[in-house]
């Protein structure tokens, strides 16, 4: 069974970092890409960023690109979100997912996580 877990969310001052960590675990993922999509409170969920496993290109919705980074350790099956610069609409549950590429991997995912809750917030 395919698992995901994530850590690291929490409270965070407007201008303030954290980084996001996902354990992937029950499956080869060399052909998936790991990525992170959120959701706020009254929105839609979105995806935020993704990496394939395979060749390493990340991808990255506008709203994030240039102060979040996404990265991998495929020895460890680990996906990480670096954020930095965070603004109260950054406030949002978290999760992790794991994709086959039948979509693109910032529209859907075959798996998901539990989520993490981070609040950017003064």
């Amino acid at each position: 069974e395919v698992q995901l877990v994530e850590s690291g969310g929490g409270l965070v001052l407007p201008g303030g970092s954290l980084r996001l960590s996902c354990a992937a675990s029950g499956s080869n993922f060399d052909d998936y890409a790991l990525g992170w999509f959120r959701q706020a409170p009254g929105k839609e969920r979105e995806g935020i960023a993704c990496i394939s496993s395979s060749d390493g290109t990340p991808y990255y919705t506008h709203s994030v690109k240039g102060r979040f980074t996404i990265s991998s350790d495929n020895t460890e099956n680990t996906v990480y979100l670096q954020m930095n610069s965070l603004k109260p609409d950054d406030t949002a549950v978290y999760y992790c997912t794991a994709s086959l590429w039948r979509t693109p991997c910032l529209v859907g995912a075959e798996y998901w996580g539990q989520g993490t809750q981070v609040t950017v917030s003064s």
